[in-house]
């Protein structure tokens, strides 16, 4: 008989019904315990993510802030090498280094955009990199034109500024800061876990239960198990993401040893700099006080020249002796002013006064002067290597004679004595990137060319120095080429010299072609204004002894002087005497200097004309602050002081004409 078929025992119905209750109230369990259990570590899940990415987000921020730090660093320290080698290479490395630096503060404050704190620190960064950027900036821009030494101190001051201390504050503090987030995220990960790894054996547990309670649910309890086993892999997982995310940090740090490592390297190279900076420093010194000994030296030399000209002219016996040991003062004071324009021009306090000057007709005026100077043994050629006419030239014309003089010179001592001097004139195009030290454009070149001793490289290396020379002691000062690399310089253009052992040396002059046309000049055979006509002319000068012998010079050229010791008085004489035909002016005194009175002077008297007389005019900062005046250096022989007063009168009334230029030829002609 089939058991299916035999009735059911009401108790045992009724266990069964009881069995299927509670099976089914265990599979309802189980199924909830199932659905909490994927709800609560989903949730676990998405909490131990958020803690995670947060980890990776504070590390991020931290190799960032360092990173930014290190590509400074080396930006700063290719910038050393720059100024000190000069090499663009390095240079381009700079700013691409420096530019990257500004790419990741721009990362650092995308990431950092969430913590107000970090917002705030990064606008302060970013202003420090602005300010930081423009210090070395003008380095960099500095050693790219060829002014080294200035580079040098600039680069100087960078390194001691305080900007460099709050860069380093700042991103200590971000990195601080970042920390101690980092540190509540961390102890965030890991409740986050442990609360997951609580729930997940609680539930396992409770499933286990279930299981016994029901074979049902015995697939729940081994799908809670392997989630459990899931989550503890997730765990491993981030546990080995933090390990990687250690071991970033640990490679970051050995990198920065080794930018520490680089570091004090180039240390030792900045106080080599530090050291030729203190040498530039001292020159600088050395020029100021040049300057001021120049302007009292230039001052003395002024009464002694005007003094002894005047003792020469009213000399009663005019003994053969007394004109030996005149001249012999003369001739001293006229050395003694050359060592004052070489010094000055050393020291770059001598003004440049330049303008349109034709080569070909300024080499040709120096003729004579060259024949004189060189001698007869000396046989100056004089070539145009272009076929089309010169270009003109904007320059000093007098420093550029002092310069062309001072290489002839150092030619016929390269001679010894006799030789064949050339002096080529030529035209040239420079490209951008030609010359690293000359700007790009149309430059006329002057080659001083000689058949002497000629040079070796090693000397040639040192020929533009200051105070270096090859000639015996007592021979020369070692400033003549470098007064002419200044000069070259300061009227932007360049200077190249070539040599060769017994076969002689070319110095080539470059300067820059002057687009205008030539200025007007006066045609031969016009009349000038002329010496005497007893005009009126106002005497402005502090020194009382150069006001004296100024004044009895004018006189003694048939002007009338009037003597006035304080620029603060000029206009109070002018007023009582407004037949004033020239004022006469020192640059330099104290209250009002000479180009300040006399533009207090111009409205009032438009039509007077203007004479500047100057030892040391370094405190006037350019050639403009003159408004175009004639300008006579200090010292200066009575024929200079009455043809430049002539000068200044034609230029303020050139149809004015008086009679007596003869006297004043004559007197040039014996001097």
């Amino acid at each position: 008989m089939d058991e299916d078929a035999l009735p059911a025992n009401p108790g045992e119905t009724a266990s069964i019904g009881w069995r299927r209750v509670l099976l089914a109230i265990g599979g309802v369990a189980a199924a909830v315990a199932l659905v909490v259990l994927i709800v609560m570590v989903a949730m676990s899940n998405r909490d131990r993510d958020r803690a995670l990415a947060a980890q990776r987000h504070s590390f991020e921020v931290m190799i960032l802030a360092r990173t930014l730090e290190s590509t400074m660093t080396r930006a700063e320290a290719a910038l050393g090498r720059f100024v000190v080698s000069g090499d663009k290479q390095v240079g381009r490395f700079y700013y691409d280094e420096w530019r990257r630096a500004g790419t990741i503060i721009d990362r650092l404050d995308t990431v950092t955009r969430d913590n107000a704190e970090h917002t705030a620190l990064i606008t302060t960064l970013r202003g420090i990199y602005r300010e930081r950027g423009q210090q070395l900036s003008e380095t960099a821009l500095r050693t790219n034109y060829g002014q080294g030494w200035n580079a040098l101190s600039r680069y100087y001051q960078a390194g001691q500024a305080r900007n460099l201390e709050e860069l380093s504050e700042t991103l200590d503090r971000i990195i601080a800061n970042e920390a101690s987030v980092l540190d509540r995220r961390n102890g965030a990960a890991a409740r986050s876990i442990a609360y997951s790894n609580r729930l997940a054996k609680t539930l396992s547990l409770f499933g286990i239960a279930a299981v016994i309670g029901a074979i049902l649910l015995g697939w729940a309890t081994l799908e809670a198990l392997a989630q459990r086993r899931l989550a503890r892999r997730d765990t491993a997982e981030v546990a080995r993401h933090a390990d990687e995310m250690e071991e970033a940090v640990r490679d970051r740090t050995a990198e920065l040893r080794d930018a520490n490592r680089l570091l004090r390297a180039e240390a030792t190279e900045r106080k080599q700099a530090e050291a030729q900076l203190r040498q530039v420093q001292k020159m600088e010194v050395v020029g100021q006080l040049t300057g001021g000994i120049a302007h009292d030296f230039n001052n003395m030399l002024a009464v002694v020249v005007g003094g002894l000209e005047l003792a020469r002219r009213r000399l009663a016996d005019n003994t053969a002796e007394a004109a030996r040991h005149i001249d012999s003062a003369m001739d001293g004071a006229k050395r003694a002013a050359a060592l004052t324009r070489r010094l000055l021009s050393f020291a770059r306090s001598a003004p440049l006064l330049p303008r349109a000057v034709d080569p070909h007709q300024l080499i040709q005026g120096m003729s004579d002067l060259l024949d004189r100077t060189l001698g007869e043994r000396i046989t100056v050629t004089v070539r145009n290597d272009d076929d089309g006419p010169a270009w003109l030239i904007w320059v000093d014309s007098h420093q550029l004679e002092n310069a062309l003089l001072n290489l002839a010179v150092n030619a016929r001592d390269a001679m010894d004595g006799a030789g064949e001097l050339t002096i080529a004139l030529g035209q040239k195009r420079l490209a951008a990137g030609e010359r690293p030290d000359t700007p790009a454009g149309d430059y006329a070149t002057i080659s001083v060319i000689d058949n002497g001793a000629g040079m070796t490289p090693d000397v040639l290396e040192h020929v533009f120095e200051p105070f270096f020379t090859t000639k015996p002691a007592g021979k020369g000062t070692g400033l003549g080429l470098s007064q002419i690399f200044g000069f070259v310089r300061q009227s932007r253009g360049g200077i190249d010299i070539a040599s060769t052992p017994g076969e002689g040396t070319t110095v080539t002059v470059l300067l820059p072609r002057h687009a205008g046309p030539m200025p007007a000049t006066q045609p031969p055979g016009a009349p000038a204004v002329a010496v005497g006509a007893a005009q009126r002319v106002l005497v402005v000068e502090d020194d009382p002894r150069v006001l004296a012998a100024t004044t009895e010079t004018l006189a003694e050229l048939g002007y009338v002087p009037v003597p006035c010791a304080d620029s603060a008085d000029a206009a109070a004489m002018m007023a009582a005497q407004p037949d004033i035909a020239l004022i006469v002016s020192d640059v330099v005194m104290p209250g009002l200097s000479g180009p300040d009175m006399i533009a207090a002077l111009r409205p009032d008297y438009p039509d007077v004309a203007v004479l500047f007389v100057t030892g040391f005019a370094g405190e006037v900062e350019n050639a403009d602050a003159f408004g175009g005046h004639e300008v006579l250096r200090k010292p200066f022989t009575m024929a200079a002081l009455a043809r430049a007063v002539e000068k200044a009168l034609t230029a303020a009334a050139p149809s004015k004409t008086v009679s007596g230029s003869s006297r004043i030829a004559a007197d040039e002609a014996a001097g």
